[in-house]
């Protein structure tokens, strides 16, 4: 399967830091809330395989590890749950923005952009 972020998958992800990561991931789970809110399920679905992609590539970072890692995995875990499961953990699109949004806040300010 040819990847999404075809320069990002090789290699360029690892460049960015952990923040800027969830950031984009964030981004993208975003969009897929927004689009999810308007019924606009194809919209959602290319949003939602964006994020996961980036999640997938985070969690092959070979500078994650530990706790780190399990806090991507179980992340991308209730985000997957949340779209395609039985929402088990009872997520809204609203609790998805709360986690994500300090990891944007925070990838701004160390880009100066804040």
């Amino acid at each position: 399967m040819n990847p999404i972020h075809g320069s990002l998958a090789d290699g360029r992800w690892h460049a960015f830091s952990l923040v800027e990561q969830l950031a984009h991931i964030g981004s993208e789970v975003s969009r897929a809330n927004r689009a999810r809110s308007a019924g606009d399920r194809r919209r959602m679905d290319a949003a939602f395989e964006r994020a996961l992609e980036l999640f997938d590539l985070t969690i092959d970072d070979p500078r994650h590890h530990g706790a780190r890692l399990r806090e991507i995995c179980r992340a991308r875990e209730v985000v997957c749950d949340y779209f395609w499961g039985t929402n088990e953990y009872q997520s809204t699109g609203e609790s998805l923005d709360r986690y994500f949004l300090p990891y944007a806040l925070a990838a701004r300010i160390r880009q100066g952009r804040a």
